[in-house]
């Protein structure tokens, strides 16, 4: 049963030769890949020799923006550039040798959420995942945290590149002129505070989200703020010191003093330590890897990790591998459609999900999950009631039937022994043996109850 959980709950789910390697020391498997930072998912050829990095990605967006009916333009650079990163994305699941830290990647990529539904989204979410996120899964909370709310797909999704403080300069200037400044925004301060960090239980008040809010005033995106500077880049990082709020802030009964840019960086640090901030964190791994409501006990230990160590995450992934209730019971999370489609095509050995990138893109949005696409900046949910829907579940058994077909060359029987070692139930295993046909077999396989949870 743990080589079971290590690949498929851990994991992203067994292939064929998997479980001879993991088996006799499915926790040490685990623990071998906290060693080994994914490395980025790159698209093979990116579109109009790009490589897919923020800066030049917003630079060209811009540049086209600019040309004479640049809509339907910027439309196919979009398009390109999202199928691109999404079918690199699933190729890098499909053929990783490091799974869990694979998985990690997607867990916090999911944590803070950012949704390619509209512009400039699209040509972002998988440059904000390979740059802010998978350097950093291997290291302390603090640093990935910095790094994600200053990264521009962050500060565009939730338009905090324009937000300005009603005493800083750039106000006093639009009122001298007659004219209106773009005004303070909250959202990204609130979704630090319920979201990324302290969550929704986690003590803070409106006024928190006012307080953090004004200190980020003047972080931004060159050229999605005030006019770019000679010595900016456009699409990068920047800090606009004439939209930034003057003044002392008080966060969560702290006093932070006026320090430009740093005021708000103090700010992430103090809140990436914070104890709501480890109980957060530490509910939403347990959740994920171990049961839609997940043991107490576990929460507890993980939580207590976390702030021991300052937040490093290394420590807290071998205290969940490490503790009892992680091994306690298999399919113990039911998939979600990203996790189901990586798992049966990792089944089958698979180096690809279809050969044409548009229609990857597909597979995803028809089962239900378009790939960086929540819709909000909660990410998509992480338990069965967002997933076993009827209609979601006849979605999966006619995928199940179309991966039957394309691989009805493979035994289903000696498949199902492979990919669910020790978890098959015995009316499941007869079920699949008097199968009509390997097409068949396959498809009940994929469509079996064990195959549908992790």
């Amino acid at each position: 049963m743990k080589t079971a959980i290590a690949l498929n709950r851990f994991g992203l789910g067994a292939r064929p030769a998997d479980a001879a390697r993991v088996t006799g020391d499915p926790a040490g498997w685990l623990q071998d890949q906290l060693h080994h930072t994914p490395p980025p998912a790159l698209p093979a050829d990116p579109p109009q020799g790009l490589e897919p990095r923020t800066a030049p990605l917003l630079a060209e967006l811009q540049r086209i923006s600019r040309q004479p009916d640049s809509a339907p333009l910027v439309g196919r650079f979009q398009r390109e550039r999202h199928v691109g990163d999404v079918q690199a994305r699933v190729n890098a699941a499909l053929l990783t040798e490091h799974p869990f830290t694979e998985r990690l990647v997607h867990f916090w990529s999911n944590h803070f959420a950012v949704s390619a539904d509209r512009r400039p989204m699209a040509v972002l979410a998988g440059p904000f995942e390979n740059e802010a996120i998978r350097p950093r899964i291997l290291g302390r909370f603090a640093d990935l945290l910095l790094a994600v709310e200053q990264h521009p797909a962050m500060l565009l999704f939730l338009d905090q590149a324009r937000s300005s403080g009603p005493r800083s300069l750039a106000a006093q200037r639009a009122a001298a002129r007659g004219a209106r400044a773009p005004g303070l925004n909250e959202n990204l301060a609130r979704e630090i505070l319920e979201l990324h960090t302290l969550g929704v239980q986690g003590g803070y008040r409106q006024t928190d989200v006012q307080e953090l809010a004004q200190a980020l005033t003047g972080w931004s995106v060159d050229g999605y703020g005030p006019r770019p500077r000679a010595e900016w880049v456009v699409g990068e990082f920047v800090f606009h010191p004439e939209f930034h709020e003057p003044g002392a802030r008080r966060l969560l009964g702290r006093d932070y003093p006026e320090a430009g840019q740093a005021q708000a960086r103090d700010m992430l640090l103090d809140l990436a330590r914070h104890p709501a901030t480890a109980r957060h964190l530490a509910t939403r791994l347990a959740c994920h890897f171990v049961a839609d409501s997940p043991p107490p006990a576990l929460v507890d230990r993980l939580a207590a990790v976390f702030q021991a160590t300052d937040g490093d995450l290394p420590s807290v992934y071998r205290a969940l591998i490490a503790h009892p209730s992680a091994w306690a019971q298999a399919h113990a999370k039911f998939k979600s459609p990203w996790d189901y489609a990586v798992s049966a095509l990792r089944a089958l050995g698979a180096r690809e999900a279809t050969p044409r990138p548009e229609a990857t893109v597909a597979v995803f949005a028809d089962l239900g999950q378009r790939v960086w696409t929540p819709g909000s900046p909660a990410g998509f949910g992480d338990t069965a009631e967002r997933w076993a829907a009827p209609d979601a579940l006849l979605k999966r058994i006619e995928y199940s039937a179309l991966l039957g077909r394309r691989a009805a060359g493979r035994d289903p029987r000696d498949l199902l022994e492979r990919v669910l070692p020790g978890v098959v139930s015995e009316s499941t295993r007869a079920e699949i043996a008097r199968a009509e046909s390997p097409a068949q077999g396959l498809a009940l396989l994929f469509a079996s109850a064990e195959f549908m949870r992790r």
